[in-house]
């Protein structure tokens, strides 16, 4: 109220917003307890995710709710900042809402990839265990996986029955996974095998047992379930190879709209979105051709690329090679950091091997400070990992990548919790393939093998905004999807193959990486020009970096007011 009285609006505004933004990231906790759990915050550690239908319909009022909340509050009652936070509510709440309104449960519940049976024991690893209450909710967390494995099924299904199944090679693979731990002994299962320490008020041996019994009855028990629902309900209705997009379903082409949206934060169409795909391979192409002879001795793209995917001298052989060349890397990019960028994070980041979940990936640190960032790289097949790669994946998923803008995230003071935590694929990968050329431009890539390794995981992205679209908007068959990364990546079949199953099991989310990146780039761009000698690049990663994870739009509108 003012003196006379009177409700200043721009006080009730920002009121207005406070309360809202509060709500929305108490509500994303509640519906997503195990991110709650990773970043330390252990209201919700006895909870997992409600995967039904019903949480589903709820999850969307609730987010359409939240959406015409943001939009009722006037923006010119709110400062610089507050309208940001409003921006970035009001997109992330609609395009979450879209996402979940195309029931991808139905079609993408079988992931060999990123499904439960993968993801699971990695999280588990993951959960840290400060006291005795927390080690119990780990109990009750497990009883939650058991429940939700239910589910999953459910939501197949449900897709049986509409029509809207999963593709046949991630319902047949999925089994696979399900089958080969279930032949194990109990005592060898993936999730007791990455169980975290119990506490020190906690008897060790007890908790182990405990964790045993509820793995034994229930979660066991409920994989089984799933699996025999995948293999005899929904396997004979799998889409094949030749119809494993989205374009093949009679909704495909509005679900595929909508996931693209979600993803790269825009409204391009899946056509502009290929044909941005088809015009970076090409130019890819002529970048090799002049690396080439200092490399492999050849300005000749298919002997470039036979030379990287065979030659025994390229690749690893064990491991610890990976791990080790990670850290150096990302130490060498750390020792930098002071004449790139004016804040570095607080939190460390640690490399962690695996032999499951996608080739690489990245978890932010704990909010309450138990665990640093962790940069995740599968060594199950240390050969299909080029020696060129390793540099350009440390720069991009530790340092100076997903390490230093998540970490900055979490550790800003002037924005609400959830600007902090909450990252949209566009802003977070976008970033991190920009930083694979922001390394080349602060010198760290230490040969030009590496630097061929820079234009390696840029094939990797841009094929894959040819491939996914290709195959969910255009109607691409697996295997045409696979020859066409073959003919255009130096990427071995070992790896392309995976990653093809990726986008078919995950689809638009590959689209966002390439989007975000040349959009991240327009924007440093656009502010070279505006400001002259003036511009600054650390003062331009700071305007990028110290707002949280923002969608394209708003970036734009960020840097645009920070650096006129």
């Amino acid at each position: 109220m003012s003196e006379t009285g009177i409700t200043d609006p721009s006080q009730t505004a920002s009121e207005d917003l406070t309360t809202l933004a509060s709500a929305f990231w108490d509500y994303y906790l509640e519906t997503n307890p195990t991110e709650a759990h990773l970043l330390g915050l252990y209201r919700y550690a006895a909870f997992y995710e409600d995967l039904s239908r019903a949480a589903e319909d709820r999850q969307v009022e609730a987010l359409r709710t939240f959406a015409a909340d943001a939009e009722s509050i006037d923006p010119g009652a709110l400062d610089a900042q507050q309208r940001t936070t409003r921006a970035v509510l009001l997109q992330t709440a609609t395009s979450t809402a879209d996402r979940l309104e195309a029931r991808l449960a139905e079609l993408t519940g079988a992931n060999p990839i990123f499904g439960s049976q993968a993801m699971v024991p990695i999280l588990v690893g993951m959960f840290a265990l400060p006291d005795a209450t927390v080690a119990q909710a780990l109990l009750e967390k497990l009883h939650g996986v058991a429940r939700a494995y239910g589910e999953e099924a459910d939501r197949l299904r449900e897709g049986v029955a509409s029509g809207r199944t999963p593709a046949a090679f991630a319902v047949t693979d999925t089994v696979a996974q399900l089958d080969a731990i279930l032949g194990t002994d109990v005592a060898d299962d993936p999730v007791l095998a990455a169980l975290p320490a119990a506490p020190a008020e906690v008897d060790a041996e007890s908790f182990r047992a405990a964790v045993t019994a509820v793995v034994a009855d229930e979660l066991r028990p409920a994989m089984a379930a799933f699996r025999d629902v995948l293999r005899d309900e929904v396997l004979p209705h799998a889409r094949p190879d030749d119809r494993c997009g989205l374009a093949a379903l009679p909704d495909g082409e509005a679900t595929y709209a909508a996931l693209l949206r979600y993803y790269t934060t825009t409204d391009k169409t899946a056509q502009e979105i290929h044909d941005l795909g088809l015009a970076t391979v090409a130019k890819l192409a002529e970048e090799y051709r002049s690396l080439g002879p200092d490399v492999v001795g050849t300005d000749d793209l298919a002997q470039i690329f036979e030379a990287m995917r065979t030659d025994p001298a390229l690749h690893f052989t064990e491991g610890e090679q990976l791990v080790t060349a990670s850290e150096v890397a990302m130490q060498r990019a750390w020792d930098a950091m002071p004449d790139w960028f004016e804040v570095l994070p607080q939190a460390p980041c640690e490399v962690r091997s695996t032999t499951s979940g996608a080739k690489a990936f990245y978890f932010p640190p704990a909010g309450d400070g138990s665990r640093g960032g962790t940069f995740f790289i599968n060594v199950d097949d240390p050969t299909s990992w080029g020696t060129f790669e390793l540099e350009a994946m440390a720069f991009h998923e530790g340092i100076p990548g997903h390490h230093l803008q998540l970490a900055i995230a979490a550790e800003l003071d002037a924005v609400p919790e959830f600007r902090k935590h909450l990252h949209n694929s566009a802003y977070a990968e976008g970033w991190g393939l920009y930083t694979e050329r922001l390394a080349d431009e602060m010198g760290l890539y230490t040969s030009p093998v590496d630097r061929m390794g820079m234009y390696a995981a840029d094939s990797m992205r841009a094929c894959r905004l040819v491939v996914d679209t290709g195959l969910h908007a255009l109607g691409w068959s697996r295997e045409q999807a696979v020859q066409y990364m073959l003919d255009n990546s130096p990427l071995a079949e070992g790896v392309v193959r995976p990653e093809v199953d990726r986008y078919i099991t995950m689809p638009g989310q590959a689209c966002s990486y390439m989007v975000g990146r040349v959009e991240i780039e327009r924007i440093r761009r656009a502010a070279e020009e505006r400001q002259g000698e003036a511009f600054d690049v650390r003062r331009f990663h700071s305007a990028v970096l110290d707002s949280g994870s923002l969608p394209l739009g708003v970036l734009d509108e960020v840097v645009a007011a920070r650096l006129p």
